[in-house]
């Protein structure tokens, strides 16, 4: 006959609800912080000092910055790095992955940023650009925008092959 044994009580589980609070507490910035953000709040300027990070890289070993190994490589890849990174958001976008997202959004950022570097696009430039379109109805903006980019690629269409 075998023998029993007392056991002890096992450790009750906490609600998935709890759990998930925690983990956002932990791996995000509540909500409440995230209100009235804007980019004068110091965003922009991490964008500017990891645009001069790469800028910097740019010559050094590829074997010691990844930076330098992206750009080593050359446009197209660069360029395809982009959008790889661009994908991987999108996916977790439609999956509804928060953290991820923003983990992807953060990759596509510096791969933006690197291609910006690789193409001589200053920062500047494309903060000007958004400041211009302030105050613009999308809608509108968008509509005189295939002209303008069919004609700055020779293209006979507004849509691109």
């Amino acid at each position: 006959m075998a023998k029993l044994t007392k056991k002890t009580p096992a450790k009750p589980v906490k609600p998935a609800k709890a759990a998930t609070k925690k983990l956002v507490s932990k791996k995000l910035l509540p909500q409440k912080l995230l209100k009235g953000i804007t980019p004068t709040d110091g965003h922009q300027a991490v964008l500017d000092s990891l645009f001069d990070t790469i800028t910097a890289r740019r010559d050094a070993d590829p074997s010691v910055s990844h930076s330098a190994r992206l750009l080593s490589r050359g446009r197209a890849k660069v360029a395809q790095k982009f959008g790889e990174e661009a994908v991987e958001c999108l996916i977790e976008a439609v999956a509804g992955n928060r953290v991820a997202l923003i983990a992807e959004s953060a990759d596509v950022l510096y791969h933006l940023l690197v291609m910006w570097v690789d193409v001589g696009v200053q920062p500047q430039e494309v903060w000007a650009e958004l400041e211009r379109r302030q105050g613009v109805s999308g809608i509108a903006e968008k509509a005189a925008r295939p002209q303008k980019m069919a004609m700055a690629f020779g293209l006979g269409t507004t849509k691109i092959p």
